[in-house]
């Protein structure tokens, strides 16, 4: 009788451990206020300008398509790539948008064939790439955002 109440108390200190019930919890990280050029340059920029990714919208599965950056070249191109997806038969049109670390921001259209290539051309430093799809239900959705940085040896 013993040894099933150690053995009771065991696995539920056990189970309290391993769901992590036992730390405190962890204080919430505020980042560093950027100073210098970069921050100066941002506070010029004009609204709705930002170099830091946001979330993407969440797409109805039967509506999911994929727009796919890939890493910066050498030459600081950004190849992006429409890779299709379960809705892309309702894709309308699709667009990309950089916006470079240089306070510059240019929107291309991309195809809407899997396979169809647009290469942004970026900056030497960290731009961002920005996806968007809109279908013909007339809903437009944010399917990729992601910080490009460049490639160093």
């Amino acid at each position: 009788m013993q040894k099933i109440t150690i053995l009771a108390i065991l696995v539920l200190c056990s189970a309290v451990g391993i769901a992590g019930c036992t730390g405190t919890p962890a204080t919430p990280v505020t980042p560093a206020q950027p100073s210098g050029p970069a921050a100066t340059q941002a506070a010029a920029s004009p609204s709705g300008f930002s170099l830091e990714p946001s979330p993407t919208d969440v797409v109805p599965d039967n509506n999911a398509v994929s727009v796919i950056v890939q890493e910066k070249e050498y030459n600081a191109n950004i190849p992006v790539v429409f890779d299709g997806g379960k809705g892309q038969y309702l894709v309308k049109s699709a667009s990309v948008t950089i916006y470079r670390s240089d306070g510059t921001m240019e929107t291309v259209t991309l195809g809407i064939k899997k396979g169809d290539l647009v290469n942004l051309r970026g900056t030497k430093q960290t731009d961002r790439v920005v996806a968007y799809v809109s279908e013909v239900n007339g809903q437009t959705y944010k399917v990729a955002d992601v910080r490009s940085e460049y490639r160093t040896r």
